[in-house]
């Protein structure tokens, strides 16, 4: 047996624990599930596939139940993994999981890959979110009742470092399921805030559950107080917080105000989201050159976390401006690189019938 325990938590997930438990169990490991009080299937499902199945009584801390789940492990590395997520495969999974435990220290915490879609939202392609997920027990443990993170059990510096292991994410599939989540995480993250004071991760959390509700004017505020925080600019969170702050400046119309973020550019610009984004300040400021320049380079950058910013969406929107400036031939060569991103088809076909 594989000398690594995947664990999960559980509450009503009769819709998707059963295929996520039939991917992860086509692998000789130990699986773990702790439900924390269906009412649904869930567990009769979860007995199916593992007799590793325990009861914990919820008590509004995501981090107690974690802890709970990995303490009922028999292998001291954890793949923490939730109901609605999807192990992908390919031809080097098998090969990969057989080595994990070889490629991550105890010290170091393993960061799998996320994608994620709104199918409901036609402009919310694809995101590839990393997520801490593999770690070394003795090590390593979770903190934070909501939006939980892992820490040193020994308060000592973690590294955080890729594992090529990918799973798809199910569970914003719809409007509805979105916005129950982002309401019960508002609720949680407050009760977190008057418990642990002002903290920029919390700030952001709740910054980001309004911003999935497309409320961006009590979103901006959150994220306006947490970056006014102490923060370390290396974590992915405040790439993040950097680019929804952005997007929240554009949907509200504060264009002047979003070219304040030119003075962090340097530190955020590795990643094509937060270029891409420039070039929307840029373009909604009618700086139509520096716009273009923004896109055409968002193109060139591989690191991203949206689908398109460093592709089609990116060439797209270079295309647009060179449309309105009256550049037809460069415009309808932007739109070609767009693949088969049906907007840029459609302008080809009105450009040239």
């Amino acid at each position: 047996m594989l000398p690594i325990s995947v664990c999960i938590i559980a509450k009503n997930e009769e819709k998707y624990i059963g295929e996520c438990l039939r991917r992860l169990s086509t692998y000789d490991w130990e699986i773990v599930v702790v439900d924390t009080g269906s009412t649904d299937n869930t567990v009769n499902i979860a007995r199916s596939y593992t007799a590793n199945v325990y009861r914990f009584d919820w008590v509004n801390d995501f981090s107690a139940a974690r802890n709970f789940s990995i303490s009922k492990a028999s292998n001291d590395y954890i793949l923490v993994v939730d109901c609605d997520e999807y192990l992908e495969k390919d031809d080097a999974t098998d090969e990969l999981i057989k080595h994990l435990t070889e490629k991550v220290t105890p010290a170091q915490v393993g960061m799998l890959e996320l994608r994620s879609t709104t199918a409901e939202l036609s402009n919310n392609p694809t995101v590839h979110d990393h997520i801490a997920r593999f770690f070394h027990r003795k090590y390593v443990h979770y903190e934070g009742s909501i939006h939980e993170q892992l820490a040193s059990i020994h308060k000592e510096a973690l590294e955080f470092i890729p594992i090529p292991l990918t799973f798809y994410h199910m569970g914003y599939s719809t409007l509805d399921i979105r916005k129950k989540k982002a309401l019960r995480n508002i609720s949680l993250l407050e009760k977190e805030l008057q418990t642990r004071g002002d903290d920029p991760y919390i700030y952001f959390q709740l910054g980001q559950s309004y911003f999935g509700l497309a409320d961006y004017q009590h979103a901006l505020p959150y994220f306006e107080k947490a970056l006014s925080m102490e923060v370390n600019e290396q974590e992915e969170y405040v790439q993040t917080l950097v680019e929804s702050y952005g997007y929240c400046l554009v949907y509200l119309q504060q264009y002047d105000k979003a070219l304040g973020l030119t003075g962090i550019y340097p530190v955020f610009s590795k990643r094509a989201d937060f270029v891409f984004l420039m070039g929307l300040i840029y373009m909604n400021n009618a700086m139509f050159d520096a716009a273009i320049q923004e896109f055409l380079h968002a193109a060139t950058i591989s690191n991203h976390a949206v689908e398109g910013v460093n592709s089609y969406s990116a060439y797209y929107n270079a295309g647009i401006i060179y449309e309105c400036t009256g550049n037809i031939e460069t415009a309808i060569q932007c739109y070609k690189k767009c693949g088969e991103y049906e907007p840029a088809t459609k302008r080809i076909a009105d450009l040239r019938p």
